[in-house]
């Protein structure tokens, strides 16, 4: 069985990566075509094209985990969602299993997805190109010792996210922050001395100038909490069929107006903002509490 399982991961990641392959080639092409001719117009119908593409992935990626895979998704609270929508997607993170959870349980009922990358995975083969080709935004955080060393860097990756955001202004366009920063491990939550049970502690900085960025176009939240109720598996336990169960809970929320302000310079804003994610933060942990005490109601006793 373990050489089975093993099998299936050898062949889930080979698929993932002659498809991941197969989006790169036309979204560089078609990328570069915008890069040299910056006509408005073309831009705009070269971005359907390349959320078009990126779709036919996310349908076949969808399609490759149902039937591939014996893990079972559980998803609650989809309700109604439009591809015309703009939509901001936040979430628990705890595996690189999440991407493709997030995926799975929402295929292609919203419109074309984004997120945030390091600029390190720029130069990881095809991966990189992909992410590039697809207009996915990379994200190049500065420490506090080298904006001492080099004060002009300082707020430049405050206008690096406000310009990624303008591009998303023409299409409908979802954007995906992983709120924690980093996967939740044990160790970090101890050292975070985290107030919540289940989570770290989130960072508001990041959603709070997407959507000053965005300048209102964003008014719907997918608060979305990903369970994994047997332990937070690896990619491979995933792609190799070991994770049984998945549930996933979606809390559509509207974005209210006063959520939209000046974080770096604005205390008062910055405190009223802070104060609302530490409160989405808390019920969230509150849902990942009773997602579990229900998952053990329901579990087999042996």
């Amino acid at each position: 069985m373990g050489l089975l399982n093993n099998l299936r991961g050898i062949l889930l990641t080979a698929i993932f990566s002659i498809t991941i392959s197969m989006v790169a080639v036309p979204a560089v092409f078609f990328a570069l075509v915008k890069l040299l001719l910056p006509v408005p117009a073309l831009r705009r119908a070269i971005d359907r094209l390349l959320d078009a593409i990126s779709n036919l992935w996310i349908i076949f990626n969808t399609w490759q985990q149902t039937y591939t895979l014996p893990t079972q998704v559980d998803v609650d609270g989809l309700g109604d969602l439009s591809r015309d929508e703009w939509y901001m997607l936040v979430a628990n993170h705890q595996s690189w299993t999440d991407i493709l959870v997030l995926v799975r349980a929402f295929n292609a009922r919203i419109p074309g997805v984004k997120f945030f990358f390091k600029q390190s995975l720029l130069w990881v083969p095809v991966l990189g190109l992909a992410l590039w080709g697809l207009d996915f935004p990379y994200m190049r955080r500065y420490s506090k010792a080298k904006l001492a060393r080099h004060p002009e860097l300082k707020g430049k990756d405050v206008e690096q996210t406000r310009k990624a955001c303008e591009r998303f202004r023409h299409h409908p366009v979802t954007i995906i922050n992983f709120m924690e920063g980093t996967r939740f491990t044990p160790g970090k939550h101890q050292q975070q001395q985290s107030p919540y049970r289940h989570l770290l502690m989130p960072r508001a900085g990041g959603l709070a100038f997407t959507l000053a960025a965005m300048d209102g176009q964003l008014h719907r939240l997918l608060d979305v909490t990903i369970l994994y109720p047997e332990g937070i598996p690896t990619y491979w336990d995933y792609a190799c069929g070991r994770v049984k169960q998945i549930k996933v809970h979606i809390h559509q929320r509207s974005i209210p107006a006063e959520l939209i302000g000046d974080y770096t310079e604005d205390a008062q804003f910055r405190a009223q903002f802070q104060q609302w994610v530490n409160e989405l933060w808390r019920q969230k942990d509150e849902q990942i509490e009773l997602m579990k005490q229900e998952y053990m109601k329901k579990a087999p006793k042996n």
